[in-house]
């Protein structure tokens, strides 16, 4: 009884919200209108509180499979919609009252700072600045003196912006420890990080990180190094490559090289991380396989691409690389190159010969789907298995290229006969005829595959004048033209994949 009054409070609630949004405040004065702004947003603060329950509750029962979720922060990400699912379950925890192993229920860890959200004071801006400083608070403080800590910062963040809570939260910590001798093994340990943001508009990504002393030392060694003026300058062909002290590097060569570098430290730092991978690769440090491809810059990109040269390639990581890039890679390095209109030599039929997915059966379904089949799963293809689409190998699947999808690890296993699983089906019709689709267990859902790993073609109304190609681009043209079967074959059917092998350098 108690969960069909939740139920029908919640239809009341919206019902409620309904009529407030069409309620007119023409009628209320200006002082009116401010304090309802001020009611509304109190509320959605108050509504917030709740929903780190509602979320516990989903959390303690694993209801997060009756939606077919595999996991929790999958529930979170993807059928609440919440941006960054990490940062709420971790209110969740702070904030909530958890069960302990032998049943009973615990207090929040952040008390304080659960009850002011409680009560409307405080969104989930400033819980998330509460709690980031909260961790930085030393393993060794003493319990009394960091509910002391937790316990101003909520009284703080009642009246302030998070921005001013983390101001406060620093002088907070200087007051823990005067000295410094607290932090140890342990807090460094817990606040290492290093994280890769998204691409934005010009493809750029933001790296976020949290150095450990020595790795920080050891990264200073390198930009002493690598990153000096004249040293691994992309827009210079005669610009030493490594570091500068490095058995051959001509001194007076990097010294004409120093005189005509104009980047910025920060633009030489950038570069010599990338020179530093490059080498890295080059070295063979990224090992011979992962998931069953070389661990190399690996690009799908079609016919239309390459002949307009507009456009991006997506890589196996998630990655995309404007077509500009791509001709770049590909000049430096000795291609592997491979037309999938119809299948070549290489061997996609295994039957019941073979239960792992080949190289070549990668590169396929790589071109195909570009990462994991799963509607709504972010997983780059280097993150997933070869899935056995068709039927399980345990039940006499084959290994054949058209009974083949790729999936992440926890989708892979989430493909099963039980209550919040899925079965996967080979959608007969429509612009995804041929793919593998997935269907909830217990629905009549037609089939659907994912669409987020195949990006949207730039579209030009105009064709393009016809390009002076470079050398590069006439070698890859010119493969293409030998492996494809058709004079005129359909765009996008020919998919390219071009697999990054960086060229032996030759010894001095």
């Amino acid at each position: 009884m108690v969960s069909n009054s939740l139920i029908d409070d919640y239809a009341a609630l919206h019902a409620l919200l309904e009529e407030i949004a069409e309620a007119p405040s023409d009628s209320c004065t200006e002082l009116e209108v401010a304090g309802l702004a001020i009611t509304h947003e109190h509320a959605v603060r108050k509504m917030g509180s709740i929903g780190l329950q509602r979320i516990l509750d989903v959390s303690d029962r694993e209801a997060f499979r009756s939606v077919q979720c595999v996991k929790l922060d999958e529930f979170v990400g993807q059928r609440l919609r919440i941006t960054n699912p990490r940062k709420r379950l971790r209110q969740v925890t702070q904030l909530a009252a958890m069960h302990a192993l032998t049943g009973e229920k615990l207090p929040p860890r952040c008390p304080e700072t659960a009850d002011a959200m409680a009560d409307g004071a405080l969104g989930h801006e400033h819980v998330d600045a509460v709690l980031d400083v909260m961790a930085k608070v030393p393993s060794a403080t003493p319990p009394e003196m960091r509910d002391l800590a937790e316990e101003q910062l909520a009284e703080i963040a009642r009246h302030h912006s998070p921005r001013e809570i983390t101001r406060a939260g620093a002088r907070i910590l200087s007051h823990l420890d005067p000295d410094g001798d607290l932090p140890d093994d342990r807090d460094r340990a817990r606040n290492r990080s290093l994280s890769l943001g998204a691409q934005d508009t010009l493809g750029m990504s933001t790296l976020m990180g949290t150095l450990d002393p020595t790795t920080r030392a050891l990264f200073e060694v390198l930009l002493a190094a690598w990153a000096k003026p004249g040293m691994n300058n992309p827009d210079d062909e005669q610009s030493p490559r490594g570091g500068a002290h490095d058995e051959g590097i001509d001194q007076d060569q990097l010294r004409d090289a120093a005189s005509r570098d104009c980047r910025t430290q920060a633009q030489r730092s950038h570069d010599a991380f990338h020179a530093l991978l490059q080498a890295a690769s080059d070295g063979g440090l990224y090992g011979a396989s992962h998931r069953g491809l070389p661990p190399h810059i690996i690009v799908s990109i079609t016919e239309a691409q390459l002949r307009e040269r507009a456009g991006i390639g997506h890589t196996t990581t998630g990655t995309d690389l404007p077509m500009s890039e791509v001709v770049k890679l590909a000049a430096q390095a000795q291609m592997y190159l491979a037309v999938f209109d119809d299948h070549t030599g290489e061997a996609l039929y295994f039957g019941r010969a073979k239960r792992l997915a080949s190289e070549s059966q990668r590169f396929v379904k790589f071109a195909e789907y570009g990462g994991c089949s799963k509607p709504g799963c972010p997983r780059p293809f280097s993150h997933t298995e070869a899935h056995h689409a068709e039927q399980d190998w345990a039940d006499g699947g084959n290994t054949d290229i058209t009974d083949l999808a790729p999936a992440c690890g926890p989708h892979n296993r989430a493909v099963h006969d039980g209550p919040g699983g899925w079965r996967t089906e080979k959608i007969l019709d429509g612009p995804d005829r041929g793919k593998y689709g997935w269907v909830a267990n217990g629905t009549t859902d037609p089939p659907r595959t994912n669409h987020l790993h195949r990006p949207d073609r730039i579209l030009d109304d105009t064709s393009p004048p016809e390009p002076e190609w470079s050398d590069i681009e006439h070698s890859l043209e010119l493969i293409l033209t030998e492996h494809t079967s058709a004079p005129t074959p359909p765009d996008p059917v020919i998919i390219r994949v071009i697999d990054y092998r960086a060229p032996v350098r030759p010894s001095c």
